[in-house]
């Protein structure tokens, strides 16, 4: 219902009564309101004498004294409500100076009473005053061993805040500064009503005019309520019937929220609110917004932390130099804390989040210079080569290197050639040939009397590298004519066998071993390793790869294989310490793999493809998210989907069925059936993932593709295309998130794994792209991996402060920092 012009008046001149006629019942004071109220008035066709009287009025009310006020209201009131017939003579009055007003500007000038002065703002409202004097006082009181405190410490915060806060990791008042906004709302853009925009974040001075509870369900209920400013009204609603205690109808508050329209009307759905003479903590800036748990309201989160960003920030010590802030331009960390959490404009909260993610930027690469300057002091055995060596490998095997694989296979070459272990990440898209390369390096280790181990990280794809390299190896000797011995030791390996096994490592008959984590089992022992080969690194922890090099009497040099492409900034930091090698280059006669997306409409025209794919004797891979059908999750499932396809789709056709929950046997079983050909489609979860070779298959089609990463897509796309066939890779996607389907587009457009690799990274962050949060990098609070930017130049200071002080002798507090950073992460590599 459209409020008139003059029940808008009569309402404002209400709450000026209520706030003691201090002229803030609206934005700018009651005279700035007058020209937008005036055109209301006419377009309602008001009397136009009475309008010219109230603009008058207004103009007066605005100039006279408080106490003169009163009287001049009464007369709009009068006015408005049609009580005085002589207007002409109420507008000869209006302009004369009340008695009043000239009583109490006389007294002024006399001197007897202090005047009023509007230059002046309005006294300080009490409950304000007092709050700010216990602030004050509270601030004086705190010290720096507070930080260490427990949240009890702080006023209003027992032992069931506790609790929650313990939820979200606050144990301590310093845990409080480090609990980050994950976002920033906008409300620095205050408005008047009139002005609003939908769409817009924005910050309204507004007086609460009516306020209501509406029941939108058994359970929940709704709070509505209309805000007006004097040059209009706004609908507010809030989903929490709480609110309603902390509202009162006639109080003038900042709201700020997102302006939205419903049936011609302005809305703010959900608005954040504050006293219009509180601090601005929510409104009116930009507010942050955090984590929270449950009972733990947002305005108690963000009070608790505004409170100790001022008492205690200054106490934290900071751990970067001066000379080295300098340099770089970053803030002190107490200042960043503060533009972290309150920022006083956009360009000091850059500046802060700049700050924070160079400093963990600059821990992570001082940690890892200083493990890769432990490593270098250690000695590792020298496996001497030439090229004469080198030639008999590659004049052995059934294919040509490509020039890529042959410049990596030279620096891996001359890496074990030195005294000190090699560390290097050997990374190439799929398919690009890393297994020979690291075949290659296990020749170099037998013909020096040494061992290779390399670790798998599923006993598929240990299987696959164990047939693969004994192939490689198998018409190659060592010095003594032997020929090289390959084994293969996975939990399935037991018995006899296994202890067949055990006893060849430890004699020295085993040249090489292919294994998983079995491999790391106390009861291995070698009898000289000297070289280990890790494949899919990421997909191990931290000490499961350091149990394996202690296996060795000396260090044993260390080849890392990506199973894809990693991006530049994962390069300097998980792997950081690693020398890298790049093979770019595909062996020739690979034909590419057409990718394209679909809809799940265009489904049965796959289904026909697949058909005859399968008539001219190829295979097939139909990929499902997950294992079984979800009541909470709209995505497919490969069990029920390999009984429906059986039966009512592919009926002529034979299917097999492999996911996670079969044992090792079974899924080996499954697999070894497939690659021989006898099933014509294999459906599947993402455990055919890495390490799946099918020459045959010509095919795959992956459903709810949106679920998975590019990289992970990419990997699927990898499964086909590795014979001589034309192969296809096709997603299906029912997700009308525009992000999602142009993540898709992206690899339709390329089968490029490194452009691809940094672009998943960009879209899903680290923990995503490595599948695992065993990556061996410390939880980032602030960085990201993606700021290629800014981890260069933490790069940079930390390799130009390390070449000066290895130890961190002048900087304790800083070595004291990274210490703690790197606390429990282990061996990087």
């Amino acid at each position: 219902m459209t409020v008139s012009a003059f029940t808008r008046l009569l309402r404002v001149l209400d709450l000026e009564e209520k706030q003691g006629w201090r002229n803030r019942g609206v934005i700018g004071g009651l005279q700035a309101m007058g020209e937008r109220w005036a055109k209301d008035a006419r377009e309602e066709e008001a009397n136009l004498q009475i309008v010219e009287v109230v603009l008058t009025l207004m103009v007066h009310y605005e100039t006279a004294s408080p106490g003169a006020r009163p009287e001049v209201a009464e007369k709009m009131r009068r006015v408005v409500s049609g009580d005085i017939e002589d207007i002409v003579t109420l507008l000869q009055t209006v302009v004369e100076t009340p008695a009043e007003a000239n009583e109490w500007t006389e007294e002024a000038d006399d001197g007897n009473n202090m005047a009023y002065e509007e230059s002046f703002p309005p006294p300080e409202p009490t409950h304000i005053a007092r709050e700010r004097v216990r602030q004050q006082q509270a601030a004086a009181n705190r010290n720096p061993r507070d930080l260490q405190a427990a949240p009890t410490v702080l006023p209003g915060v027992g032992s069931a805040t506790a609790e929650q806060l313990a939820r979200l990791g606050i144990n301590q008042v310093a845990d409080l500064l480090w609990h980050l906004p994950v976002r920033h709302e906008d409300f620095s853009q205050l408005r008047t009503i009139d002005k609003l925009q939908p769409g817009e974040q924005v910050t309204v001075v507004a007086n609460l005019w009516d306020l209501k509870e509406r029941k939108i369900s058994m359970k929940r209920e709704m709070v509505q309520g209309i805000l007006a400013d004097g040059t209009g009204t706004l609908h507010a609603t809030w989903w929490s019937k709480y609110v309603r205690n902390q509202l009162t109808i006639g109080s003038t508050m900042r709201f700020s929220g997102k302006v939205g329209l419903y049936m011609g009307q302005k809305t703010l759905d959900n608005p954040v609110f504050e006293d219009l003479d509180d601090d601005m903590v929510a409104t009116g800036r930009l507010s942050p917004v955090y984590g929270l748990t449950e009972g733990l309201t947002s305005k108690r989160l963000r009070n608790m932390i505004r409170q100790v960003v001022e008492e205690y920030a200054h106490f934290m010590a900071d751990p970067l130099p001066k000379p080295l802030r300098d340099e770089y331009q970053l803030p002190e960390l107490a200042t960043a804390l503060q533009q972290i959490h309150f920022p006083d404009s956009q360009e000091l909260l850059d500046a802060a989040r700049r700050r924070l993610a160079f400093e963990e930027f600059f821990y992570i690469q001082l940690g890892v210079q200083q493990r890769r300057r432990e490593l270098q002091q250690t000695k590792a055995q020298p496996l001497e080569s030439d090229a004469a060596l080198i030639e008999r490998f590659t004049t052995a095997l059934p294919f040509a290197l490509t020039g890529a694989q042959i410049r990596v296979f030279d620096e891996i070459a001359q890496d074990l050639r030195r005294g000190v272990p090699m560390t290097r990440l050997v990374q190439g898209d799929v398919g690009s040939g890393k297994t020979a390369v690291a075949a290659g390096a296990m020749w170099i280790a037998a013909s020096n009397g040494a061992q290779s181990a390399l670790l798998a990280p599923t006993q598929i794809l240990a299987e696959q590298h164990y047939r693969s390299i004994s192939k490689l190896l198998s018409t190659l000797t060592r010095g003594d004519g032997a020929p090289i011995t390959v084994a293969l030791l996975t939990g399935r390996v037991t018995g006899a066998e296994r202890e067949r096994v055990l006893e060849a490592l430890r004699g020295g008959a085993i040249d090489v071993v292919v294994g998983t984590t079995a491999l790391i089992q106390e009861q291995v022992e070698f009898s000289n390793l000297a070289f280990v080969v890790v494949d899919e690194q990421h997909r191990f922890g931290v000490e499961q790869r350091g149990v394996l090099r202690n296996k060795a009497a000396r260090q044993p040099h260390l080849l890392v294989m990506s199973a894809t492409p990693i991006p530049r900034s994962l390069a300097l930091t998980i792997y950081g310490d690693l020398d890298v090698s790049v093979i770019n280059e595909m062996p020739p006669g690979r034909i590419p793999v057409k990718t394209r997306f679909f809809r799940p409409g265009e489904r049965e025209r796959l289904y026909n493809f697949l058909r005859r794919e399968a008539k001219e004797g190829r295979q097939a891979f139909i990929i499902y998210p997950l294992v079984e059908e979800s009541e909470k999750l709209d995505v497919g499932a490969a069990v029920e989907a390999h009984e429906r396809l059986s039966k009512e789709v592919f009926a002529d056709l034979r299917l097999a069925l492999l996911h996670g929950r079969m044992t090792g046997a079974e899924k080996d079983e499954i697999m070894r059936a497939f690659a021989a050909g006898e099933y014509d489609v294999l459906v599947s979860t993402s455990v055919i993932e890495v390490g799946i070779d099918v020459p045959n298959a010509s095919l795959i089609i992956i459903e709810d593709a949106e679920r998975f990463g590019l990289a992970q897509l990419h990997q699927f796309r990898g499964r086909v295309g590795r014979g001589q066939h034309a192969s296809y890779c096709a997603l299906i996607s029912k997700a009308e998130n525009v992000d999602a389907e142009a993540r898709l587009h992206v690899l339709e457009a390329t089968n490029d794994g490194f452009e691809l690799a940094e672009k998943d990274m960009e879209l899903r962050g680290p923990g995503d792209f490595l599948g695992t949060r065993q990556s061996g990098l410390p939880d980032l609070r602030i960085a990201h991996l993606s700021d290629v930017a800014t981890l260069t130049l933490a790069r940079e200071a930390a390799q130009n402060l390390f070449a000066r002080d290895p130890f961190l002798n002048q900087y304790p507090q800083l070595e004291k920092q990274v210490r703690r950073f790197w606390r429990g992460q282990g061996d990087v590599n």
